[in-house]
């Protein structure tokens, strides 16, 4: 041992699970300009997202981005918040930690971009940051599950076909 306050090399360290679990990236062509995808996306969720199968409350509740949260209100005023959205560039992206039905302490990264492309525009979700997650490799394999779905009711919504 040349030094006391050695420490084994990188090399020789266990990887660490998590680190193996990938981004999740989902991206669709939904049709409109950028701004009216953007709007449709944020300003008016409570219109599309699948909240019988995908929230805290169910059915019923209502869903909107208010100030910097995402936020769910149940039918009798209960509330959860699913994000915080740290970085907001309207009609470009958002970037929010990202956990319905926990607390904060248990948040994964989520950041969505729109850009202008042949047929309207793409959004591309990018779903990452495992490591937050209480479970994380439960938590990727229900998101990435989970998100062709909710993309594909948001194009149907914004008048598009889901193929």
């Amino acid at each position: 041992m040349d030094n006391l306050f050695s420490h084994a090399s990188p090399a020789d360290e266990a990887s660490d699970p998590v680190d193996a679990l990938g981004a999740i990236v989902h991206t669709v062509v939904v049709p409109g300009p950028v701004s009216k995808v953007f709007i449709g996306f944020t300003e008016h969720t409570h219109l599309w997202w699948p909240l019988e199968d995908h929230s805290v409350f169910g059915a019923g509740s209502y869903v909107e981005f208010e100030e910097n949260l995402v936020l769910e209100t149940a039918d009798d005023g209960r509330t959860a918040v699913w994000g915080t959205i740290d970085d907001w560039q309207p009609p470009l992206s958002f970037h929010a930690s990202w956990h319905p039905g926990t607390t904060a302490l248990w948040s994964t990264e989520l950041r969505v971009a729109f850009r202008a492309v042949e047929g309207g525009t793409e959004l591309r979700l990018v779903h990452d940051g495992w490591e937050g997650a209480e479970d994380p490799a439960r938590a990727r394999a229900e998101y990435d599950a989970g998100w062709p779905g909710v993309l594909a009711r948001f194009v149907r919504f914004m008048g598009g076909a889901v193929g």
